[in-house]
């Protein structure tokens, strides 16, 4: 077993970004990894006592799958993203300050007016992560699971639709399940335990590309394997640097 690619995704709901290595820290997600969100209307959340919020809260491929149409960089020195629709840029403003945050936000009044419940506003807050899951966690998906999913399907499913962290390759189809409750070493000495298994929604029914909701991934797992799963969440207790490539040793 291996790793083929490692992603972040530094705002939730937009573009990954594919990394060559990431430095693990123990109890914590992939650095940068969802520590931005897009609250849509008035959410409850406070920087200053940051909690986990349900993703229906922000911007997010589930309900708004004109996002992925969209191509956005994050610069972590600059704190800087850069937005692009149709292949110009159209935003672009530093995170850190208010100006920035403005120029990204009246963006997105513009883009999306009619799937807006009030001002859209960028949201952050020291070592949170605006995850799905309210545990901080390294999300790991099967290639071969996703190879067996086109195969019942019948059309191209390209594993970015599942915004996972790492992807693996290696294992037989599914067999990922069967690490629940185990523990993955890499070779710089980082460790990671599985513990769970990931529940499916209608996110992974967008494109990743175009932006069109077009193939019913939810539907079509719970037809061909009685579940709605695909990948497998996983908790550093040891820290140390991955890189694409690197194999990964059940202990």
């Amino acid at each position: 077993m291996r790793i083929a690619a490692i992603h972040r995704y530094p705002v939730k709901g937009l573009s990954p970004e594919q990394l060559a290595f990431a430095d693990l820290a123990v109890g914590q997600t992939i650095i940068n990894d969802r520590r931005y969100a897009i609250e849509n209307g008035p959410s409850g959340f406070d920087p200053a006592a940051p909690s986990w919020q349900p993703k229906i809260k922000f911007l997010m491929l589930m309900r708004n799958e004109r996002l992925a149409s969209l191509k956005t960089r994050f610069d972590d020195v600059t704190t800087t993203l850069t937005v692009e629709c149709g292949g110009r840029q159209a935003a672009r403003g530093d995170l850190s300050t208010r100006e920035g945050r403005l120029a990204i936000e009246a963006f997105f009044r513009v883009f999306m007016p009619n799937e807006l419940r009030g001002p859209p506003k960028v949201l952050e807050a020291p070592g949170h992560s605006f995850s799905d899951l309210a545990a901080k966690v390294v999300s790991l998906i099967n290639l071969r699971s996703v190879a067996d999913l086109e195969r019942v399907t019948g059309a191209a499913v390209d594993p970015l639709r599942f915004r996972g962290n790492l992807h693996i390759e290696g294992l037989e189809a599914w067999d990922e399940f069967n690490l629940l409750g185990k523990t993955l070493r890499t070779p710089s000495g980082a460790t990671l335990k599985v513990v769970k298994r990931i529940v499916r929604c209608a996110a992974t029914e967008v494109d990743p590309t175009t932006g069109i909701r077009d193939l019913d991934v939810p539907e079509k797992l719970q037809r061909a394997f009685d579940h709605t799963d695909c990948g497998i969440y996983a908790s550093v207790t040891a820290p140390g640097r991955i890189t694409a490539g690197d194999v990964l040793e059940v202990v």
